[in-house]
Protein backbone atom coordinates (compact mmCIF):
# COMPACT_ATOMS: atom_id res chain seq x y z
CA UNK A 1 0.00 0.00 0.00
CA UNK A 2 1.36 3.42 -1.00
CA UNK A 3 2.43 5.58 1.95
CA UNK A 4 0.35 8.74 2.39
CA UNK A 5 2.07 12.11 2.21
CA UNK A 6 1.51 15.43 4.00
CA UNK A 7 3.01 18.84 3.29
CA UNK A 8 3.16 22.23 5.01
CA UNK A 9 3.72 25.73 3.75
CA UNK A 10 4.24 28.32 6.48
CA UNK A 11 5.71 31.62 5.22
CA UNK A 12 6.68 32.46 8.81
CA UNK A 13 8.42 29.17 9.53
CA UNK A 14 11.82 30.66 10.38
CA UNK A 15 10.22 32.58 13.26
CA UNK A 16 10.13 29.26 15.15
CA UNK A 17 7.72 30.56 17.76
CA UNK A 18 4.79 28.95 19.54
CA UNK A 19 2.62 29.02 16.43
CA UNK A 20 5.25 27.17 14.43
CA UNK A 21 5.59 24.56 17.16
CA UNK A 22 1.82 24.11 17.10
CA UNK A 23 1.53 23.52 13.35
CA UNK A 24 4.64 21.31 13.30
CA UNK A 25 3.07 19.26 16.09
CA UNK A 26 0.17 18.50 13.77
CA UNK A 27 2.69 17.11 11.28
CA UNK A 28 4.31 15.08 14.05
CA UNK A 29 0.98 13.39 14.81
CA UNK A 30 0.70 12.50 11.14
CA UNK A 31 4.22 11.08 11.17
CA UNK A 32 3.28 8.99 14.22
CA UNK A 33 0.44 7.62 12.07
CA UNK A 34 2.87 6.49 9.38
CA UNK A 35 2.39 9.47 7.06
CA UNK A 36 5.38 11.00 5.24
CA UNK A 37 5.91 14.66 6.25
CA UNK A 38 7.22 17.43 4.02
CA UNK A 39 7.77 21.18 4.28
CA UNK A 40 8.03 23.65 1.42
CA UNK A 41 11.10 25.60 2.51
CA UNK A 42 14.41 26.07 0.74
CA UNK A 43 16.59 25.52 3.83
CA UNK A 44 16.68 22.46 6.06
CA UNK A 45 15.58 23.63 9.51
CA UNK A 46 15.72 20.27 11.32
CA UNK A 47 18.45 21.32 13.75
CA UNK A 48 16.71 24.64 14.53
CA UNK A 49 13.39 22.87 15.09
CA UNK A 50 15.07 20.46 17.48
CA UNK A 51 17.15 23.07 19.36
CA UNK A 52 14.58 25.87 19.66
CA UNK A 53 11.32 23.93 19.78
CA UNK A 54 12.49 20.65 21.30
CA UNK A 55 10.90 18.68 18.46
CA UNK A 56 12.45 15.77 16.62
CA UNK A 57 10.96 14.09 13.57
CA UNK A 58 12.04 10.63 12.46
CA UNK A 59 12.36 12.13 8.99
CA UNK A 60 10.99 15.31 7.54
CA UNK A 61 11.70 16.40 3.98
CA UNK A 62 12.37 19.99 2.98
CA UNK A 63 11.18 20.64 -0.55
CA UNK A 64 11.85 23.58 -2.91
CA UNK A 65 9.56 26.44 -1.96
CA UNK A 66 7.20 26.59 -4.92
CA UNK A 67 5.22 29.39 -3.25
CA UNK A 68 7.98 31.96 -3.62
CA UNK A 69 7.24 32.22 -7.34
CA UNK A 70 4.09 32.80 -9.32
CA UNK A 71 2.67 29.89 -11.24
CA UNK A 72 -0.78 28.46 -10.64
CA UNK A 73 -0.27 25.29 -12.66
CA UNK A 74 3.08 24.57 -10.97
CA UNK A 75 1.42 24.58 -7.55
CA UNK A 76 -1.50 22.48 -8.74
CA UNK A 77 0.85 19.98 -10.35
CA UNK A 78 2.95 19.57 -7.21
CA UNK A 79 0.16 19.58 -4.61
CA UNK A 80 -1.82 16.82 -6.32
CA UNK A 81 0.84 14.42 -5.03
CA UNK A 82 -0.16 15.03 -1.41
CA UNK A 83 -2.94 13.55 0.69
CA UNK A 84 -2.80 16.38 3.24
CA UNK A 85 -1.74 19.98 2.78
CA UNK A 86 -1.46 22.60 5.55
CA UNK A 87 -1.16 26.33 4.89
CA UNK A 88 -0.45 29.15 7.35
CA UNK A 89 -1.95 32.15 5.53
CA UNK A 90 -0.31 35.46 4.74
CA UNK A 91 -3.45 36.75 3.00
CA UNK A 92 -2.81 35.24 -0.42
CA UNK A 93 -4.79 32.21 -1.59
CA UNK A 94 -4.38 29.62 -4.29
CA UNK A 95 -6.18 26.52 -5.52
CA UNK A 96 -4.88 23.31 -4.00
CA UNK A 97 -5.13 19.91 -5.67
CA UNK A 98 -4.19 17.97 -2.52
CA UNK A 99 -6.83 15.52 -1.30
CA UNK A 100 -7.36 17.28 2.06
CA UNK A 101 -6.45 20.91 2.68
CA UNK A 102 -6.21 22.89 5.90
CA UNK A 103 -5.68 26.55 6.78
CA UNK A 104 -4.02 26.98 10.16
CA UNK A 105 -5.34 30.14 11.83
CA UNK A 106 -3.03 31.44 14.53
CA UNK A 107 -3.46 35.21 14.09
CA UNK A 108 -6.99 36.71 14.31
CA UNK A 109 -6.44 39.32 11.62
CA UNK A 110 -9.32 39.64 9.18
CA UNK A 111 -7.35 40.26 5.99
CA UNK A 112 -5.45 36.99 6.42
CA UNK A 113 -8.51 34.88 5.75
CA UNK A 114 -10.76 34.11 2.75
CA UNK A 115 -13.32 36.90 3.10
CA UNK A 116 -13.84 38.12 -0.48
CA UNK A 117 -15.51 36.11 -3.27
CA UNK A 118 -12.26 35.22 -5.09
CA UNK A 119 -10.35 34.10 -2.02
CA UNK A 120 -13.39 32.10 -0.85
CA UNK A 121 -13.50 30.40 -4.24
CA UNK A 122 -9.80 29.53 -4.04
CA UNK A 123 -10.23 28.17 -0.51
CA UNK A 124 -13.44 26.24 -1.18
CA UNK A 125 -11.84 22.87 -0.38
CA UNK A 126 -9.89 23.99 2.71
CA UNK A 127 -10.91 23.28 6.29
CA UNK A 128 -9.79 25.88 8.83
CA UNK A 129 -8.11 24.98 12.13
CA UNK A 130 -8.00 27.60 14.91
CA UNK A 131 -5.24 27.60 17.50
CA UNK A 132 -7.39 28.97 20.35
CA UNK A 133 -10.93 29.71 21.43
CA UNK A 134 -10.17 33.43 21.05
CA UNK A 135 -9.08 33.00 17.41
CA UNK A 136 -12.04 30.73 16.68
CA UNK A 137 -14.51 33.28 18.04
CA UNK A 138 -12.97 36.07 15.97
CA UNK A 139 -13.18 33.99 12.81
CA UNK A 140 -16.81 33.23 13.64
CA UNK A 141 -17.47 36.99 13.84
CA UNK A 142 -16.29 37.13 10.21
CA UNK A 143 -18.59 34.20 9.22
CA UNK A 144 -15.71 31.75 9.03
CA UNK A 145 -16.18 28.31 10.57
CA UNK A 146 -13.21 26.51 12.06
CA UNK A 147 -12.19 23.53 14.15
CA UNK A 148 -10.38 24.26 17.42
CA UNK A 149 -7.19 22.35 18.17
CA UNK A 150 -5.33 23.58 21.23
CA UNK A 151 -1.62 22.80 21.41
CA UNK A 152 -0.11 20.54 24.05
CA UNK A 153 2.59 21.12 26.65
CA UNK A 154 5.64 18.99 27.26
CA UNK A 155 5.08 15.85 29.34
CA UNK A 156 8.03 16.89 31.49
CA UNK A 157 5.99 19.83 32.77
CA UNK A 158 2.89 17.73 33.30
CA UNK A 159 4.93 15.21 35.30
CA UNK A 160 6.21 17.86 37.75
CA UNK A 161 4.97 17.25 41.29
CA UNK A 162 4.09 20.59 42.89
CA UNK A 163 4.91 19.32 46.38
CA UNK A 164 8.49 18.57 45.29
CA UNK A 165 9.25 21.98 43.79
CA UNK A 166 11.48 24.44 45.65
CA UNK A 167 10.17 27.84 44.72
CA UNK A 168 12.27 31.01 44.77
CA UNK A 169 11.27 34.66 44.74
CA UNK A 170 11.29 34.85 40.95
CA UNK A 171 8.78 36.50 38.65
CA UNK A 172 9.18 34.85 35.27
CA UNK A 173 7.95 35.80 31.82
CA UNK A 174 8.63 33.84 28.65
CA UNK A 175 8.21 35.17 25.13
CA UNK A 176 10.13 36.23 22.09
CA UNK A 177 11.88 39.60 22.33
CA UNK A 178 10.24 41.81 19.68
CA UNK A 179 8.30 45.06 19.60
CA UNK A 180 5.80 44.59 16.76
CA UNK A 181 2.38 42.96 16.43
CA UNK A 182 1.47 41.07 19.63
CA UNK A 183 4.61 42.10 21.49
CA UNK A 184 5.14 40.44 24.88
CA UNK A 185 5.79 43.95 26.31
CA UNK A 186 8.99 43.18 28.21
CA UNK A 187 9.61 46.94 28.27
CA UNK A 188 6.45 47.51 30.27
CA UNK A 189 7.16 44.59 32.61
CA UNK A 190 10.55 46.05 33.50
CA UNK A 191 9.11 49.46 34.34
CA UNK A 192 6.20 47.92 36.27
CA UNK A 193 8.51 45.73 38.33
CA UNK A 194 10.74 48.67 39.18
CA UNK A 195 7.72 50.63 40.41
CA UNK A 196 6.03 47.80 42.29
CA UNK A 197 9.05 46.82 44.34
CA UNK A 198 9.18 50.38 45.69
CA UNK A 199 5.45 50.31 46.51
CA UNK A 200 5.54 47.11 48.56
CA UNK A 201 8.63 46.01 50.48
CA UNK A 202 7.56 42.34 50.21
CA UNK A 203 8.59 42.48 46.54
CA UNK A 204 11.97 43.99 47.32
CA UNK A 205 13.83 40.67 47.25
CA UNK A 206 12.15 39.33 44.09
CA UNK A 207 13.89 38.98 40.74
CA UNK A 208 12.27 39.50 37.37
CA UNK A 209 13.58 37.07 34.75
CA UNK A 210 12.61 37.58 31.12
CA UNK A 211 13.40 34.65 28.83
CA UNK A 212 12.70 34.13 25.15
CA UNK A 213 13.93 33.89 21.62
CA UNK A 214 15.91 36.74 20.10
CA UNK A 215 16.47 37.25 16.38
CA UNK A 216 19.02 39.55 14.80
CA UNK A 217 16.36 41.91 13.47
CA UNK A 218 15.10 42.50 17.03
CA UNK A 219 18.44 43.34 18.63
CA UNK A 220 17.69 47.07 18.78
CA UNK A 221 14.60 46.37 20.90
CA UNK A 222 16.64 44.03 23.12
CA UNK A 223 19.39 46.64 23.58
CA UNK A 224 16.78 49.22 24.53
CA UNK A 225 15.52 46.84 27.23
CA UNK A 226 19.01 46.70 28.68
CA UNK A 227 19.09 50.49 28.78
CA UNK A 228 15.78 50.59 30.65
CA UNK A 229 17.10 48.04 33.16
CA UNK A 230 20.25 50.06 33.76
CA UNK A 231 22.16 48.77 36.77
CA UNK A 232 19.15 46.99 38.34
CA UNK A 233 20.61 43.58 39.21
CA UNK A 234 17.20 42.17 40.10
CA UNK A 235 16.16 42.09 36.44
CA UNK A 236 17.72 39.41 34.24
CA UNK A 237 17.36 38.91 30.48
CA UNK A 238 17.86 35.39 29.12
CA UNK A 239 17.74 35.40 25.29
CA UNK A 240 17.69 32.15 23.32
CA UNK A 241 17.65 29.97 26.41
CA UNK A 242 17.59 26.22 25.82
CA UNK A 243 14.62 24.11 26.91
CA UNK A 244 16.32 22.41 29.87
CA UNK A 245 17.21 25.75 31.44
CA UNK A 246 13.81 27.17 30.61
CA UNK A 247 12.02 24.30 32.32
CA UNK A 248 14.31 24.71 35.31
CA UNK A 249 13.23 28.37 35.50
CA UNK A 250 9.56 27.40 35.36
CA UNK A 251 10.13 24.94 38.23
CA UNK A 252 11.89 27.53 40.43
CA UNK A 253 9.73 30.58 39.74
CA UNK A 254 6.95 31.59 42.09
CA UNK A 255 5.02 34.01 39.88
CA UNK A 256 4.50 34.34 36.14
CA UNK A 257 3.65 37.58 34.31
CA UNK A 258 2.09 37.89 30.85
CA UNK A 259 1.67 41.45 29.55
CA UNK A 260 1.00 40.80 25.84
CA UNK A 261 -1.81 43.04 24.60
CA UNK A 262 -1.52 45.49 27.48
CA UNK A 263 -3.73 48.52 26.82
CA UNK A 264 -5.20 47.07 23.60
CA UNK A 265 -8.92 46.58 23.00
CA UNK A 266 -9.08 43.00 21.72
CA UNK A 267 -12.44 43.67 20.05
CA UNK A 268 -10.96 46.38 17.83
CA UNK A 269 -7.45 44.99 17.33
CA UNK A 270 -7.49 41.24 18.04
CA UNK A 271 -4.24 40.75 16.11
CA UNK A 272 -2.33 42.91 18.61
CA UNK A 273 -3.13 40.86 21.73
CA UNK A 274 -2.07 37.37 22.75
CA UNK A 275 -3.77 34.91 20.43
CA UNK A 276 -3.28 31.85 22.62
CA UNK A 277 -0.67 32.06 25.38
CA UNK A 278 1.02 28.67 25.70
CA UNK A 279 3.72 29.94 28.08
CA UNK A 280 1.20 30.83 30.84
CA UNK A 281 -0.14 27.27 30.55
CA UNK A 282 3.39 25.89 30.86
CA UNK A 283 3.79 28.09 33.93
CA UNK A 284 0.53 26.73 35.37
CA UNK A 285 1.80 23.18 34.96
CA UNK A 286 4.98 24.21 36.79
CA UNK A 287 3.26 25.56 39.89
CA UNK A 288 3.56 29.26 39.12
CA UNK A 289 0.81 31.70 40.07
CA UNK A 290 -0.05 33.23 36.70
CA UNK A 291 -0.95 36.90 36.23
CA UNK A 292 -2.17 37.74 32.70
CA UNK A 293 -3.37 40.94 31.12
CA UNK A 294 -7.10 40.54 30.50
CA UNK A 295 -7.19 40.26 26.72
CA UNK A 296 -7.07 37.66 23.97
CA UNK A 297 -6.31 33.99 24.53
CA UNK A 298 -5.36 34.11 28.24
CA UNK A 299 -8.77 35.42 29.32
CA UNK A 300 -10.29 32.29 27.73
CA UNK A 301 -8.09 30.05 29.90
CA UNK A 302 -7.39 31.92 33.14
CA UNK A 303 -10.34 32.12 35.53
CA UNK A 304 -9.63 35.09 37.80
CA UNK A 305 -8.79 34.08 41.38
CA UNK A 306 -9.51 30.42 40.57
CA UNK A 307 -6.53 29.19 38.55
CA UNK A 308 -4.68 32.49 38.20
CA UNK A 309 -5.29 36.22 37.99
CA UNK A 310 -6.43 38.60 35.25
CA UNK A 311 -5.59 42.28 35.54
CA UNK A 312 -6.31 45.44 33.58
CA UNK A 313 -3.96 47.85 35.32
CA UNK A 314 -0.97 48.04 37.63
CA UNK A 315 -3.08 48.46 40.78
CA UNK A 316 -5.00 45.23 40.13
CA UNK A 317 -1.74 43.39 39.49
CA UNK A 318 -0.20 44.63 42.72
CA UNK A 319 -3.30 43.75 44.77
CA UNK A 320 -3.33 40.23 43.35
CA UNK A 321 0.36 39.75 44.10
CA UNK A 322 -0.03 41.03 47.65
CA UNK A 323 -2.87 38.53 48.18
CA UNK A 324 -0.54 35.73 47.08
CA UNK A 325 2.20 36.96 49.39
CA UNK A 326 -0.15 36.99 52.39
CA UNK A 327 -2.43 33.98 51.85
CA UNK A 328 -0.69 30.63 51.42
CA UNK A 329 -3.99 28.75 51.31
CA UNK A 330 -5.22 30.83 48.37
CA UNK A 331 -1.95 30.20 46.53
CA UNK A 332 -2.22 26.46 47.13
CA UNK A 333 -5.77 26.32 45.79
CA UNK A 334 -4.92 28.41 42.74
CA UNK A 335 -1.77 26.49 41.78
CA UNK A 336 -3.47 23.12 42.23
CA UNK A 337 -6.44 24.21 40.12
CA UNK A 338 -4.06 25.54 37.45
CA UNK A 339 -2.10 22.29 37.45
CA UNK A 340 -5.28 20.26 36.95
CA UNK A 341 -6.31 22.44 34.01
CA UNK A 342 -2.92 22.18 32.30
CA UNK A 343 -2.76 18.41 32.71
CA UNK A 344 -6.37 17.75 31.72
CA UNK A 345 -6.72 20.04 28.70
CA UNK A 346 -3.22 20.32 27.25
CA UNK A 347 -1.80 16.80 27.23
CA UNK A 348 -0.32 15.23 24.11
CA UNK A 349 -2.92 12.46 24.18
CA UNK A 350 -5.75 15.01 23.97
CA UNK A 351 -3.96 16.87 21.20
CA UNK A 352 -3.26 13.70 19.20
CA UNK A 353 -6.86 12.53 19.53
CA UNK A 354 -8.19 15.88 18.29
CA UNK A 355 -5.77 16.04 15.33
CA UNK A 356 -6.72 12.53 14.26
CA UNK A 357 -10.41 13.41 14.58
CA UNK A 358 -10.16 16.60 12.50
CA UNK A 359 -7.47 15.69 9.96
CA UNK A 360 -7.39 11.94 9.32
Amino acid sequence: MKRKKAALYDPYLNTLGGGEKHILSLLKVLEDNGIETNIFWDDNLCSEIKNYLGMKFDKINFLPNIFKKKGLFKKIGVLKNFDYFFYVPDGSYFFSSAKKNFIFAMVPKKNLYPIGPLSRLKAFNYKIISNSSFTQKKLSDWDIDSELIYPFIDQRLIDLKLSCLKKENIILSVGRFFSHLHSKRQDLMIKTFQRLKTKDRRLADFRLILAGGLKKEDEDYFNNLKKVIGDDRQIVLKPNIDLDNLYDLYARSRFYWHFAGYGIDDRKNPELVEHLGISPIEAMASGNVVFCYKAGGPKEIVVDQKNGFLFENEEQLLNAMVLCLTDDNAVSKITNQAKRLACADFSYNNFKKKVEEVVL
